[in-house]
């Protein structure tokens, strides 16, 4: 596990937090400066048109820049089984920029929550001792991965039209999550053609897909940011973009993770991890809603949002 690996995907984990963050801010004063029902893609549209208007927003996307630029560098010189899971630490890096942007000091509970993940993240990764794998996927796989991963989004889709609040918020975080971890493995793939020069990445397939699935990914993060707090979200994000990655870089790059009688220590890693996530989102920082819209960040905000929550629009 390199260091320059480690550092740049750290680097991936503040950018992505302070850009959930951000977003999620400028979201709230959006609906509470513009309440009002209404669907489909001209609304979606006109909501992302505001938005760009917005200095937290437009900060959050440059969070976001920095964090695609650091996590292709991770990704070029690094395993995908360990960039990802190291982005759990966005969880840290969103409290942390939450706490200031929010203006919520998060107490004991919630640090010692994150000490748990932390912990449960470093034991994990050091047990498991992901193997490097190929360069770029073995022939053939992609397709019937990209089926399955199709699917998947499909089913959780469905499920997160029918339910309402935290629960939705969640389900929308997991779809969100499978296209982050979807978008990772296809920039792995794209870094394997560096090595040719410009031509050979310009005329890859791989260069085209990122854009595509990293475009509709950015999309579905607009929604989920809407639909409920990042106490609902963030976790399910973040996890199962880790869990995601690792299965997508055993299935196409052979990144073999140990077993045997390192087993024991991954899973109390992954037992730490799934402890410290509980333990945050029954933290009162985060379960009592620092980042909903009936919390007082500087001026008073209005009402929660409830439309995406009812089956409104997304961002």
């Amino acid at each position: 596990m390199g260091v320059l690996t480690v550092l740049l995907a750290l680097l991936s984990a503040l950018g992505n937090g302070a850009a959930s963050v951000l977003q999620r801010r400028a979201a709230m004063d959006q609906e509470r400066e513009l309440p009002g029902d209404g669907g489909g893609v001209g609304q979606a549209l006109r909501h992302l048109l505001r938005l760009l208007r917005r200095p937290y927003w437009l900060a959050g996307g440059a969070a976001m820049v920095v964090s695609a630029v650091a996590q292709v560098g991770a990704l070029a010189v690094g395993r995908l089984s360990v960039v990802q899971p190291l982005l759990v630490s966005e969880l840290l890096f969103t409290l942390v920029v939450g706490s200031l942007v929010f203006r919520r000091r998060p107490g004991g509970r919630t640090w010692l929550a994150f000490v748990m993940l932390a912990a449960g993240l470093a034991l994990f990764l050091v047990a498991a001792d992901p193997s490097h794998g190929h360069a770029t996927a073995r022939n053939g796989l992609w397709l019937p991965a990209g089926a399955v991963l199709v699917l998947v989004v499909g089913t959780l889709l469905l499920v997160a039209r029918a339910l309402r609040g935290a629960a939705r918020a969640a389900a929308l975080g997991c779809v969100t999550a499978v296209g982050f971890a979807c978008t990772a493995a296809l920039i792995k793939e794209l870094t394997g053609h560096f090595g040719g020069g410009v031509a050979a990445v310009f005329t890859s397939w791989p260069l085209y897909a990122v854009c595509l699935v990293g475009l509709l990914s950015f999309l579905m993060l607009q929604s989920t940011l809407r639909a409920g707090t990042l106490a609902a979200s963030q976790p399910a994000l973040t996890l199962g973009d880790a869990l995601v990655s690792i299965a997508l870089g055993w299935v196409l790059f052979g990144e073999r993770v140990e077993l045997g009688l390192r087993l024991l220590p991954e899973v109390v890693g992954i037992a730490l991890m799934a402890a410290g996530i509980v333990g945050l989102t029954r933290s009162p920082a985060m379960a009592q809603g620092w980042d909903s819209n009936n919390t007082t960040t500087g001026a008073a905000v209005g009402p929660t949002v409830r439309r995406v929550a009812d089956g409104g629009s997304p961002s």
